[in-house]
């Protein structure tokens, strides 16, 4: 570290009030802006957890669809025709539904059915406890053993419930890959028990899950499945539109915007004029430092270096305030949805360079605009 920098460092820590103001205001607008982005990731990773679970490469859904929870029912003829399209390995459906469950001590509790189509169980969930197989016996269910599994009464293997007016059997315990958003309890069945014991319209068929034979086939599947006038997505896609449906079509994404703007907002004014003050009680050793032979650069440079070490230590402890927040939350909020990603990381990086920008920019314009004989004539 050149001679310059030590004395701007100095210069910086010794005031330690206004250092540490400088390091609380942007720790706090970091911690914040952190946080509300996480939340909001975690959020949009929750509204995609069916596709995540599921894992099919290719989606099959009425157009109007907008999240996985919201299916719109398809015919029959769709998945035939599905089948018959040349690149289609296999095509199977699967049920996307909701039903009232009694429990053994009388009280009822809302959950959400995924029906796995008979012949594959294409979907399937990976389990823990239970053979899959006998998923085909009467009246069984598959239990998804995750942050809501304690809401069914933390049902073992061989409980016993009633679903719609419908007896259930606990027949396996499930891990998923991802918890649902809306907390409910997820089961699995088979797609005739499901449409069976559920009231539904007409038709049944929530989604279609298409396998390609190559990568290479999954355009033309598009096209022909666009032709029957209903929409193929892939997996990426298909999370992409329930991202923008909730960023864009809820009033969430708009909520989580205006907070993280409010939280830069604070940041800059606190980190700005907290630096303002520092560099004014400060302004007799700039003159002094000028006097003796500094230059403007020298200057800009001591400037830089002090709001760029405050910012990126402020960063830091932002991150990790927040990081260990969330990880406290989640042991004991198993259902918090909070997620730390680089897209959030990254984002709140350069709001505090924009921050330690615009306070180095009001403090340079004062230390360049001072005089050295104005300070020995006071």
């Amino acid at each position: 570290m050149s001679s310059i920098l030590k004395i701007a460092l100095k210069l910086l820590v010794n005031d330690r009030s206004k250092f540490i103001a400088l390091l609380v205001g942007i720790t706090f607008a970091v911690f914040l802006m952190i946080m509300m982005m996480s939340m909001f990731s975690g959020i949009l990773s929750r509204s995609s957890s069916s596709v995540y679970n599921v894992g099919a490469k290719i989606w099959v859904m009425d157009p109007a669809v907008n999240n996985a929870t919201s299916s719109i029912p398809m015919p029959d003829y769709v998945l035939s025709s599905a089948r018959s399209i040349n690149g289609v390995k296999y095509a199977v459906p699967i049920y996307f539904g909701n039903a009232l469950v009694k429990l053994k001590s009388g009280a009822y509790q809302a959950v959400s059915v995924v029906g796995l189509d008979d012949a594959t169980l294409y979907g399937r969930p990976e389990l823990i406890e239970g053979k899959i197989e006998d998923i085909y016996a009467e009246s069984a269910f598959i239990v998804v053993k995750d942050a809501e599994f304690k809401k069914l009464e933390s049902p073992a293997v061989g409980t016993e419930f009633e679903i719609n007016d419908h007896r259930g059997l606990v027949v396996g315990l499930a891990k998923v890959a991802s918890g649902g958003l809306f907390g409910i309890p997820t089961v699995y069945t088979t797609y005739n028990r499901a449409i069976t014991y559920i009231p539904s319209m007409r038709f049944t068929t929530s989604y279609i899950l298409i396998e390609p034979k190559h990568e290479s086939d999954i355009p033309f599947i598009q096209q022909q499945i666009k032709k029957l006038g209903y929409q193929a997505l892939t997996r990426d896609q298909f999370v992409r539109k329930i991202s923008d449906f909730y960023t864009y079509q809820t009033g969430m994404g708009m909520n989580v915007l205006m907070m993280t703007a409010i939280s830069f907002i604070v940041g800059l004014s606190i980190s700005g004029q907290t630096f303002y003050t520092f560099i004014l009680e400060n302004l007799e050793r700039f003159g002094a430092l000028k006097a003796i032979g500094a230059k403007g650069n020298e200057l800009i440079k001591m400037i830089l270096f002090q709001a760029s070490f405050t910012a990126l230590i402020g960063y830091g402890l932002g991150v990790g305030l927040a990081s260990a927040l969330m990880i406290l939350a989640k042991l004991r909020l198993p259902s918090y949805a909070a997620q730390v990603t680089y897209t959030n990381l990254t984002f709140a990086f350069f709001m505090v360079l924009i921050m330690a920008g615009v306070s180095s920019y009001i403090g340079i314009r004062k230390v360049l605009q001072i005089q050295p004989f104005d300070i020995f004539r006071g």
